[in-house]
């Protein structure tokens, strides 16, 4: 991870986020839970915004047919090899960056750019969601009480980044 922002209370690093996305056709649900779930040896998460760690990959139900599997340790997650009569695959980490952040003023700093009920349930660590940052779509994966990642596009990423800093300054 390069680190971008580094405080006594703040810090702010990225890093590359090798995604895989899984989808299931409609109808298809529990064969295509099963299958994936057996392939990859894990559970799968139940509802959406819930995370199973596998591994080195996170498994996020980002959908109630979708899930995203993010690689911990920066490498491409091997996708699991599914039915095509139950769903598909897709690599969406080429355009993806992770932003680590973490630091008692988390709450304080990302307040300021994206509307989060830190109290909520929905936000508790272990949680994801997505959210609007400053218009543009990004997943929030709440990993600690003072720690969360951004996972954002590629493309927005140093604009994203700098509207932090800003907040974090002041």
């Amino acid at each position: 991870m390069a680190e971008i922002l580094s405080s006594k209370d703040f810090n702010l690093s990225a890093a590359y986020c090798p995604i895989v996305q899984i989808e299931g056709w409609d109808g298809t649900l529990a064969r295509f839970e099963a299958s994936v779930s057996q392939a990859l040896g894990a559970p799968l998460p139940a509802a959406v915004g819930e995370t199973v760690r596998h591994a080195d990959v996170l498994i996020v139900r980002v959908a109630p047919r979708r899930f995203w599997l993010i690689s911990e340790a920066g490498t491409k997650p091997s996708p699991p090899t599914i039915d095509r009569e139950l769903g598909c695959s897709v690599l969406l980490g080429e355009g993806r960056m992770r932003l680590r952040m973490e630091g008692m003023r988390l709450p304080e700093i990302l307040s300021k750019c994206v509307a989060v009920d830190w109290s909520s349930p929905a936000a508790a660590p272990g949680r994801a969601w997505h959210a609007a940052f400053h218009h543009i779509p990004v997943l929030l994966l709440r990993t600690a009480e003072t720690a969360c990642d951004l996972i954002v596009p590629r493309s927005f990423m140093r604009s994203l980044t700098d509207w932090i800093a800003d907040s974090a300054a002041g």
